[in-house]
């Protein structure tokens, strides 16, 4: 259940998923509409601390730290793999495909799975890592995905699904070229010990419902 979390994530949402106008977003205001009138908010309450004895806290924390079959699962994925990257610019944009290669390896104690990728992206050198866990208190896997084609962190969570040996993720990253928000899915799917499929999902530009951006074929070495 290797996990290049959202690989390619930040340079596809800045160059594909949400490159839409922003001048087709914008509003145009009317000066002669009255203004709104002010609602006042009621102040914040502050959520009452609730304390917790030691022996309650130390049992909760070392059964949150302990890795478990979720890890176990993480690390069968651990070594190196080869990937087939298909993208699309859009819903109904021609494929383009290119090559990479990942390398996966547990840290922390085996609490944790990072994930190096390397590849290319229209013709550029690309470079990302994920980091993925699984909350023991969340009961969900979390991701962060970071890249050489951004400054920003992707964080995307969501299940396992035993049955389609699969898990969804859902999260989303801002387009500094328009300030609006991507809401993407992946979907990584475990085909077997030597095959795994990545698919990420995203805003199509011309319409902004969600498409296939994305497919990601890796096959251990």
């Amino acid at each position: 259940m290797k996990k290049t979390m959202a690989v390619f994530c930040t340079a596809a949402i800045t160059l594909i998923a949400c490159n839409s106008s922003t001048n087709s977003n914008t509003t145009t205001s009317d000066s002669s509409a009255p203004a709104a009138a002010t609602a006042t908010k009621p102040p914040a309450t502050e959520e009452k601390w609730e304390p917790v004895d030691s022996a309650t806290e130390m049992k909760a924390w070392q059964e949150y730290a302990t890795p478990g079959a979720s890890h176990e699962a993480l690390a069968k994925s651990n070594g190196s793999w080869n990937g087939e990257v298909t993208m699309w610019h859009s819903a109904d944009g021609a494929p383009m495909s290119s090559k990479a290669t990942i390398t996966n390896k547990m840290i922390l104690g085996g609490r944790y799975q990072q994930s190096n990728f390397s590849g290319n992206f229209m013709g550029m050198p690309f470079e990302g890592m994920s980091i993925v866990g699984y909350d023991n208190y969340l009961k969900k896997f979390i991701s962060t995905w970071v890249d050489n084609m951004g400054t920003g962190i992707m964080k995307m969570e969501g299940p396992w699904d035993e049955s389609s040996k699969s898990m969804t993720l859902t999260g989303s990253s801002i387009n500094p070229a328009n300030g609006k928000e991507c809401k993407m899915r992946e979907v990584y799917k475990i085909v077997d010990a030597k095959t795994e499929i990545m698919e990420m999902y995203g805003p199509d530009s011309k319409t902004g419902k969600e498409y296939k951006m994305m497919e990601i074929k890796f096959t251990r070495k």
